[in-house]
């Protein structure tokens, strides 16, 4: 499924000005930087079925100054500038339809300095959320946004991520309490404060958590840290159908109990992380749940909850107190991506979410159901139902053209179907080129101001071009 670019947003390629910069770069830069096609490809691949577009070179910056002036150069040449980080976006963010130079930030890896007393720390882009929970280890202290990839955090801001823990926890941008960005003339800029809030001025911060790199490159986030809860104890149980799972998660959530984790497995996601991960659990509708606190509320919660999942028809809890146990669970549900390929071998999967207000959530979760089996696709639906954002995960053969062309429909429908819900096209997936064309359906007259503030921070559209606002040019 190739990549649609709206031919208002266009930008003129200028070969000569991009081999120009390429030749600084390779001077000032040396081995840090690379037009070998293979780099090049793997810095422009994406993890769904959009077409690789790839850069036309890619350096390794190591430092907010290398950014700095990477960005200079390619703003006075007006070559376009798109950032890497793990390379698990699935949405197209990290191609190149205009060309351009990738800056890859994964060596910029430091963990800059904690304040326990405070609740926050301070890291480069490159970190990952289990370098980092490895690092907070002997604090007490823990980050908990928790996307399922290995993700790096400048990734993560860029993208506005979530994740299994964001129904109790909140997203990236509740946890962000400060960015140091590049800006697109390679000027340097702190957002914010470390103050736990403030009513000075523009908040630059939430403007540039969820822009793709669109806006300025993040190299440093500070963060919120939580503390580790004294007792954690998580479970298992399986429904008669997607809608009494549902209903149970809407429950739980409007009784106030305060839930860290309840994941959504259908039948086929469960088939497939018993095959991957061997587990064993019976086919059928499942909830995986995690509650975190003192033991005493803990326990109170538990308890709840197990009286709403037997008033919703919900049988054979099975609680996993043991950290090994809860481990296997929640490895199993994040392998859930690369799981499903064992439903169909040779197939390519491609994914995609939506998100509904919580009382849409059974709603919205059936008639995808019903959508999958109208189009006649394999399909697996899991989610991070708590805050009403689930994943469908399309397994597709790469031979059929006729089946990629119903996918394609379906994802349409399925972008349309939350909208129409009062929800979103993409819960945590971000915009990127994929879901590009649902932005004026979703967001009206406000999406012109979205390409405003664009052009306004960008005037020569080199920060990510093609990316989230379509109509800029």
């Amino acid at each position: 499924m190739a990549a649609e670019i709206d031919p208002h947003f266009t930008r003129n390629i200028n070969e000569q000005a991009i081999a120009e910069v390429c030749q600084q770069l390779s001077d000032q830069f040396g081995k840090r930087f690379t037009t070998g096609m293979a780099l090049r490809e793997q810095h422009g691949h994406t993890t769904t079925g959009l077409v690789t577009q790839a850069p036309d070179g890619v350096v390794f910056v190591e430092n907010t100054e290398d950014v700095s002036q990477v960005v200079s150069l390619c703003h006075d040449k007006d070559v376009p500038v798109i950032a890497f980080g793990a390379g698990s976006s699935l949405e197209g963010q990290l191609n190149a339809p205009f060309g351009g130079i990738c800056i890859d930030l994964s060596a910029m890896n430091a963990i800059v300095s904690v304040s326990a007393e405070d609740l926050d720390c301070r890291v480069e882009a490159g970190v990952t959320r289990q370098q980092l929970n490895d690092y907070l280890r002997d604090t007490g202290l823990f980050f908990p946004i928790d996307p399922g990839a290995e993700a790096t955090f400048g990734g993560m801001a860029a993208t506005r991520a979530s994740g299994t823990n964001a129904v109790r926890y909140g997203t990236m941008r509740d946890n962000i309490l400060s960015l140091k960005a590049v800006m697109a003339d390679g000027r340097v800029i702190e957002t914010a404060s470390r103050a736990k809030k403030s009513a000075a001025g523009y908040d630059l911060t939430r403007l540039l958590i969820g822009s793709e790199g669109t806006l300025g490159i993040i190299t440093e986030i500070t963060l919120k840290l939580s503390g580790i809860p004294q007792a954690i104890s998580g479970g298992v149980c399986g429904f008669p159908d997607l809608e009494s799972a549902c209903n149970a998660v809407i429950m739980t959530i409007q009784s106030g109990i305060p839930v860290a984790r309840i994941e959504l497995l259908d039948v086929m996601q469960v088939k497939a992380c018993n095959l991957h991960s061997k587990l064993g659990l019976k086919e059928r509708p499942t909830l995986f749940v995690e509650f975190h606190g003192t033991e005493r509320g803990v326990a109170e919660q538990a308890d709840m909850f197990a009286d709403i999942v037997e008033d919703c028809g919900g049988a054979d809890f099975e609680w996993a107190t043991r950290a090994e146990d809860r481990s296997r669970l929640w490895t199993a549900r994040h392998s859930a991506y690369w799981a499903s390929f064992a439903l169909r071998p040779g197939s390519i999967n491609v994914t995609s979410d939506a998100c509904v207000p919580i009382s849409r959530l059974a709603d919205c979760v059936s008639e995808t159901q019903r959508m999958i089996e109208e189009f006649g696709l394999i399909a697996t639906i899991v989610g991070h139902v708590g805050d009403g954002n689930f994943h469908v995960q399309l397994l597709l053969d790469p031979e059929d053209r006729g089946e990629q062309e119903r996918a394609e429909l379906f994802l349409s429908q399925l972008a349309k179907l939350a909208i129409s819900m009062g929800g979103t096209c993409t819960g945590e997936h971000g915009v990127g080129q994929g879901k590009m064309k649902h932005m004026e359906e979703e967001f009206g007259s406000a999406l012109a101001y979205m390409a405003a503030i664009k052009k306004a921070l960008d005037p020569k559209n080199i920060m990510n071009p093609g990316k989230i606002v379509p109509n800029f040019g």
